[in-house]
């Protein structure tokens, strides 16, 4: 069943003292596709001004900012509703051509980036110690091999909220063990791109389970692409695929290329940052 989602997401900026300008890039407008339908959004700030799109290099819908003027607190609020279909699921493995068919399709540009290490998806010596530590290796089938890697890091790892910064590097969730979503996603992309699996960052939304409930929680899981698949949503922080409750907002290598948010200010004040999340599933079976 289709689901509908209205999300609000509010970003509360408060500086110390006024600060002159403010210039800020955002990523909070969903992905359209087959699978996910924007039927509205907005964006809207105070202080007020114009807000510009663009289309980034990995086909993300963003939006950029300025606001030259003296201020001491800067809100950015988006508004949309979305509609996601269920996803299709996935085999359970791909056959015994599964690892052939893939290195087959690595000249095509798009795969072979999401193959690269990046900023927060990379290897260390933490990474091999946790992957000898945990017996992980590829096996015969790279889906299989994706699916029991997803299974691994959530019995592995403890959800902990406040636990990691936005910032913080994978050896953080590795040596602790505790982490959130961007963590456990960026553990998943770079192991499987160790193996040759191309798998991308997803930032977005976790919708409610149920129609007309709501709840309020930004997420990042990972997608990973096979033959004859194509791009397939696996989410290691709850052991699930990327069903109807997952409204993609970006993709990218890992959380550096599609922040919510990104900016500057002129001025010596310390800014904090309050961010807030409503995620409302519509009951459409009382839809006329």
């Amino acid at each position: 069943m289709i689901a509908r989602h209205s999300i609000e997401h509010t970003l509360d900026f408060r500086y110390s003292a006024p600060v002159h300008a403010s210039v800020m890039t955002l990523y909070l407008s969903p992905l359209q596709d087959r699978r996910q339908v924007q039927l509205e959004f907005s964006i809207e700030s105070d202080p007020g001004g114009p807000v510009f799109a663009f289309r980034c290099p990995f086909g993300n819908d963003g939006h950029f900012l300025d606001r030259p003027g003296p201020h001491e607190r800067l809100v950015v609020r988006a508004r949309c509703t979305v509609e996601v279909a269920p996803n299709r699921s996935p085999p359970d493995r791909l056959g015994s051509s599964g690892w052939a068919d893939l290195g087959g399709s690595m000249r095509d540009p798009e795969l072979r980036i999401m193959l690269q290490a990046s900023r927060f998806a990379r290897p260390s010596p933490a990474l091999e110690r946790f992957m000898q530590a945990h017996g992980l290796k590829a096996g015969n089938d790279p889906l299989a091999t994706a699916l029991e890697l997803r299974d691994t890091l959530y019995r592995t790892f403890e959800y902990a909220p406040g636990s990691t910064a936005a910032d913080s590097p994978i050896e953080r969730i590795l040596e602790s063990g505790r982490g959130v979503c961007q963590d456990y996603a960026h553990v998943m992309a770079s192991i499987l791109r160790i193996w040759g699996i191309p798998c991308r960052y997803v930032s977005g939304y976790l919708g409610p389970d149920a129609p007309g409930s709501a709840s309020g929680e930004s997420h990042a899981w990972v997608e990973c692409w096979f033959p004859g698949l194509g791009w397939v949503g696996l989410d290691p922080t709850n052991n699930s695929g990327g069903d109807e409750r997952h409204v993609r907002v970006a993709v990218g290598r890992d959380y550096a290329d599609v922040p919510p948010t990104r900016g500057v200010y002129r001025g010596g004040a310390q800014s904090a940052l309050t961010p807030a999340v409503t995620i409302t599933r519509e009951d459409l079976s009382t839809k006329p």
